[in-house]
């Protein structure tokens, strides 16, 4: 499905939400900055915004792993990494799993997500090898759909089921990827829920941000 999408994947993000997912991304990044990470893996990179961001805004030295298991989507980070000018130094792409990850145990300092946990087939699995990846004291933050505010969930709920999924459907060829997608954000766990499959999981110091009426949060816990 994510295949089938991404060539129009960036678009159709802007478009849907207004443009507001620069912004989401922005928090993201910056509180990654706030920790000073070394080795960093974007989880579920996609087209690699995040990864590429990171490699812009950190400073030299850290080492950038996006891993994805789409490889249209992984090819479309790779032609913005050659068009950004950024060196596979300061940035690399791979085609991986994230419920298997073939790196060792305590490789990375930081762990990223955006918008890609919800679309894992076992979450529990999937932080359960982030937890093993990051070294002792790691930090993992995943950018993702939430519950919002009750008074605009009526609204909120209509979008995803009439309006997002007709316009992706114009802008991408394929409303049935942008069904899915209404169909995964209203079945994700709100913030508190969330926290607890973080602890479940074997993290500590869970926290969460919402944004824009609750319908994104960043969370953010240690290992």
């Amino acid at each position: 499905m994510f295949g089938r999408i991404a060539h129009r994947y960036d678009l159709a993000n802007r478009v849907l939400s207004g443009g507001i997912d620069v912004y989401w991304r922005f928090r993201l990044i910056n509180a990654v900055r706030r920790i000073h990470p070394g080795n960093i893996l974007d989880l579920a990179t996609g087209s690699g915004d995040v990864a590429l961001a990171l490699a812009r805004r950190l400073p030299p030295g850290r080492e950038i792993l996006g891993l994805d298991f789409c490889a249209p989507m992984l090819a479309e980070a790779e032609a913005k990494l050659t068009a950004g000018g950024l060196l596979p130094s300061q940035v690399r792409f791979q085609q991986g799993d994230a419920l298997a990850l073939a790196v060792p145990d305590g490789s990375f300092d930081a762990v990223t997500i955006a918008f890609g946990l919800r679309n894992m087939a076992d979450r529990h699995r999937c932080l359960a090898e982030i937890r093993r990846v990051l070294r002792p004291g790691g930090t993992v933050f995943v950018l993702e759909f939430s519950q919002p505010w009750p008074i605009v969930q009526p609204l909120y709920h209509f979008h995803l089921r009439r309006i997002a999924p007709a316009l992706a459907g114009a802008l991408t060829g394929d409303r049935s990827a942008y069904n899915y997608l209404g169909t995964s954000i209203e079945a994700f766990p709100g913030r508190d829920a969330f926290s607890k499959e973080f602890l479940g999981a074997g993290f500590a110091a869970v926290e969460s941000i919402g944004m824009t009426m609750g319908v994104v949060a960043l969370h953010r816990a240690r290992s």
